[in-house]
């Protein structure tokens, strides 16, 4: 009879197991669609379409997301803070928030914030920027234009010619600009490390052509200039 006796509780263990993860299985299944807590604690928060595009990454420093074009990661540069970004509908980034901030060792105090919005598989169209560093603090808001060709052109250049020599890399850069075409400042409003504020208006070809200031003592000026940064006109208050 012992040999049928292990025989059982073999049979039994089995039917057992089958029993517990049908009824674990059948519980995730039927889990609510909807959660409500009252805190959640987490690095990293990816927000997604049904079909898996993804839309939106909440997330610290340590795990910053890459750049992503049409659902692909490529290694960010220079990424390494907390914040959320955009994407769009083909999970391509759209923009984003970042800040962060410190005290250095030696004293120094370090604060900065960034919200943008990206040109289709392109950069920065307008970016509001505020920064607190050791040369002073400043604040801003930019708009740019870009050529039409996709960022990724440019990601897969900077990979090719990383381990080059620094003068062909910066030839093979030089090349790729001249001939793609890069992006050019249009306006900024901003208030400068010196304590002076303007607003600057330029051409086609991100030259200044208008330029409206009150420097830090308190006295306006409006310039215009041409093409070649030659002040053509200008506005000074009467003593």
């Amino acid at each position: 009879m012992k040999p049928i006796s292990q025989r059982f509780l073999t049979i039994y263990a089995g039917v057992l197991t089958t029993v517990f993860a049908a009824t674990v299985l059948s519980g995730f299944a039927m889990a609510p669609r909807k959660l409500s807590l009252d805190e959640l604690d987490v690095q990293r928060i990816n927000v997604r379409e049904p079909d898996g595009t993804l839309r939106l990454v909440i997330s610290d420093a340590a795990n910053a997301p890459g750049i992503f074009i049409k659902g692909k990661e490529y290694p960010h540069p220079d990424r390494k803070a907390a914040g959320m970004i955009f994407y769009n509908d083909e999970g391509s980034e759209n923009g984003g928030l970042i800040f962060g901030g410190e005290k250095d060792k030696d004293g120094t105090r370090e604060s900065h914030g960034h919200l943008s919005f990206d040109a289709y598989e392109q950069d920065q169209t307008m970016a509001l920027d505020s920064h607190q560093e050791k040369d002073g603090r400043y604040t801003k808001l930019q708009f740019n234009d870009y050529p039409d060709y996709s960022i990724l052109e440019q990601i897969q250049l900077m990979d090719a010619v990383r381990q080059l020599p620094e003068d062909q890399r910066q030839a093979r850069i030089k090349a790729f600009y001249d001939e793609h075409g890069s992006a050019t400042r249009r306006m900024v409003l901003a208030r400068n490390t010196d304590g002076s504020v303007q607003l600057a208006m330029n051409d086609l070809q991100g030259h200044p052509r208008i330029v409206m200031k009150v420097d830090k003592d308190g006295a306006p000026s409006l310039q215009m200039l041409d093409s070649n940064g030659k002040v053509t006109d200008e506005m000074v208050p009467r003593h």
